[in-house]
């Protein structure tokens, strides 16, 4: 186990971190203004799932294995390319539909909410890196396992990003209602949308 010491300087580090707004962070805010504060959650939830399954990878050794492979790490880098540009392609849909006939805007599906955001955080190949590269500073091997800290340490993590994440998302949750209310808004906020989905791919295919 981390000291104490050792834990909330990890913890000041994380949180220094979590200030600036990543891809996760917009995929929430866009879930949110899109849907709702509610769908705004569910895509915290399945976001945070994603970074689970990375702590969980890290804590193994996978995600070290995966940085190490030029080919598995250029297979996730592609298929998190690709699932962004279907997300990007979805919305962009909803635009052409809304300008053929105006409909209000609808909750997402729980589940589909969740599953875009856990793959969206699982596919990211650089969230990967940032497990590997990042927990290890703060493990001590005289604290005993390396894997027990590092899960320690990445639990941590995982709850201090959903508490953000999720602020993120009740505070946008007003500015949803604004927005669903109207039809014009909601194309706007799609094209938004699907154009950032664009972005992200065009930044995990490049950088």
């Amino acid at each position: 186990m981390p000291t104490p010491t050792t834990w909330l300087a990890f913890v000041v580090a994380t949180l220094a971190l979590l200030l600036i707004p990543g891809p996760s962070v917009l995929y929430v805010l866009a879930r949110t203004v899109e849907h709702g504060r509610s769908a705004g959650l569910h895509a915290v939830l399945g976001v945070e799932t994603g970074a689970l399954l990375h702590v969980v990878a890290a804590a193994t050794g996978l995600a070290a294995l995966l940085a190490s492979s030029e080919i598995a790490f250029s297979i996730l880098r592609c298929t998190g390319c690709g699932y962004l540009l279907y997300l990007g392609a979805r919305q962009l849909r909803r635009v052409k539909a809304y300008a053929a006939i105006p409909t209000p805007a609808t909750s997402g599906s729980r589940r589909r909410l969740i599953l875009d955001g856990m793959l969206v955080d699982l596919l990211n190949p650089k969230t990967a890196l940032f497990f590997v590269a990042f927990l290890p500073q703060f493990v001590d091997p005289a604290q005993g396992s390396a894997a027990s800290q590092i899960v320690v340490l990445g639990l941590s993590f995982v709850a201090l990003a959903a508490f953000c994440d999720a602020a993120y998302a009740v505070a946008a949750g007003g500015l949803a209602r604004r927005i669903r209310s109207s039809s014009p808004a909601q194309r706007r906020v799609d094209k938004t949308a699907g154009g950032l989905y664009v972005g992200l791919a065009g930044l995990t295919a490049f950088t």
